[in-house]
């Protein structure tokens, strides 16, 4: 069944309008008719199933056959700071992380990382990956669209994380894997987390003291080097597996 979004202020009455893009894409290149059914999400968490009652010159009408709360999201809100990485990186990264559950995610200009945006271009880089972001909510049956922010600098992104109620940061140097397993079995529902990850060069030294000087808590992955990639992809599954009711 087809999936999409729309504004709480558009539902009402047993009736939601959905506009935009995605009227065209509804009508012209899915064709869907009148009578067929379609999952529609508020994006704050209610999920509908509805029927196509009818469509209008800039909306598509739709009947509210039931309403559920959130079925598809964690109990806790997850951030995930990302390293600039090289090439499209970012794009599988966005995609997989909300796949994973992700709830915002923070781009972060580190010292090492390798690609540098004017306000113009991450202006525009951001509007793809929300883009992407949308995307990827739609296909794995989210009940919210994860939001990708601007582009941080290194003290703007703790600035940001300055509000959760845990901060991880995998970091080679951190203590075995049992304190690991008890810092993330220690996270209780609800908490807001922020996890830190860095870009193919890593973090430098002076950056992992000032984020454990605000109080992040340095975790490992294991023994083995994982790519920028592969680190935010593993953090998210664990904790994923640690939240998921």
């Amino acid at each position: 069944m087809h999936r999409f979004f729309t504004e709480p202020s558009r539902v009402h009455d047993q009736v939601i309008e959905i506009g935009g893009p995605d009227v065209n894409h509804m009508k012209n290149v899915l064709r869907m008719k009148p009578g067929e059914k379609a999952e529609i999400s508020d994006g704050a968490g209610i999920e509908y199933l509805c029927e196509i009652d009818r469509y209008e010159e800039d909306a598509v009408i739709l009947r509210i056959l039931s309403s559920a709360g959130e079925p598809a999201e964690l109990p806790s809100k997850i951030f995930l700071f990302q390293g600039l990485p090289k090439s499209d990186k970012m794009e599988l990264i966005i995609q997989k992380a909300v796949e994973l559950g992700v709830h915002e995610i923070i781009p972060v200009a580190t010292n090492r990382a390798v690609v540098k945006l004017d306000e113009k271009k991450a202006a525009k880089k951001t509007e793809r990956w929300n883009s992407i972001a949308l995307s990827a909510a739609k296909q794995c049956g989210r009940s919210i669209i994860p939001q990708v922010a601007q582009v941080k600098n290194f003290g703007g992104a703790l600035e940001y994380a300055d509000g959760l109620d845990v901060v991880l940061i995998p970091y080679e140097l951190a203590k075995g894997m049992e304190e690991t397993k008890r810092i993330i079995s220690s996270i209780e529902p609800g908490k807001s987390v922020g996890i830190f990850i860095g870009p193919e060069g890593g973090f430098e030294e002076e950056e992992i003291q000032k984020a454990m000087g605000m109080g992040a808590l340095p975790v490992t992955l294991g023994r083995r080097i994982l790519r920028t990639e592969t680190a935010g992809f593993t953090i998210l599954s664990v904790l994923m597996y640690h939240f998921e009711r």
